[in-house]
């Protein structure tokens, strides 16, 4: 897609481009925020095949920072579900698409579903917060190649801010909700290829995302510490 077709956005001092998304500027509990839905008709939906209509590029991209390499990505975030639901596994899905390839070839994504962050069942639970990576390794595919290693719980829901920090580093990306003192999540060694590329934030299907306060921070390549020992068994 050539982004000087793509529509613009302006919120405070940052630009969108709005790659797949609706969107628009709104004043939301009394502050100025990006209002953004998945566009069903540039990028449509299929039940019947999630695995290839899910995890694609429809996100708000921040126009001007195309080499985000090693650092933190913050932003607040607030759920809504659409209604009526466009489908039934409708889960709030938001999050941060980072490393964007030119043309949409390839990111990387850490993103929540909500509406199962407090739910009252574990295995639900453990499908808070996935990882992704466009276009090879999507939800669905990492759920059968590496169960439960993409995905982990978080103490999120739906209709309420939630603060996302993404520390990356390296290979590795930590996140942090709500000035957690520790990650709940950490993506160890991700698997997609580009060391940089742009950030953006994400809905997808049958979301309704709202953004503000997003902070990028550029950093060095922080050493890692050495594991001095193995641990039996795992």
């Amino acid at each position: 897609q050539n982004s000087m077709n793509l529509k613009t956005l302006t919120l405070g001092k940052q630009t969108f481009v709005l790659h797949n998304v609706t969107g628009e500027i709104i004043k939301f509990q009394g502050k100025e925020v990006l209002k953004i839905e998945r566009d069903l008709i540039a990028l449509p939906f299929d039940s019947n095949n999630i695995e290839a209509t899910v995890d694609e590029p429809h996100y708000a991209g921040l126009a001007g920072l195309e080499d985000f390499e090693n650092g933190t990505i913050e932003v607040k975030m607030y759920s809504q579900l659409q209604n009526p639901p466009p489908y039934s596994g409708i889960a709030g899905f938001i999050g941060v698409y980072f490393k964007i390839q030119e043309k949409d070839s390839a990111f990387e994504s850490i993103y929540v579903r909500p509406k199962v962050g407090r739910i009252n069942n574990q295995l639900f639970r453990n499908h808070a917060v996935q990882y992704i990576s466009y276009p090879h390794y999507k939800f669905d595919t990492l759920r059968k190649i590496a169960p439960f290693k993409y995905e982990g719980s978080a103490p999120v829901a739906l209709n309420e801010w939630i603060t996302m920090r993404i520390e990356v580093n390296g290979e590795t990306a930590e996140m942090f909700i709500n000035d957690m003192k520790y990650s709940s999540f950490v993506v160890d060694k991700m698997l997609g290829k580009n060391k940089k590329g742009a950030i953006g934030l994400y809905v997808d299907i049958g979301t309704i995302g709202y953004f503000k306060d997003l902070k990028v921070t550029k950093k060095a390549l922080k050493a890692k510490p050495k594991t001095s020992e193995k641990v039996n068994g795992i």
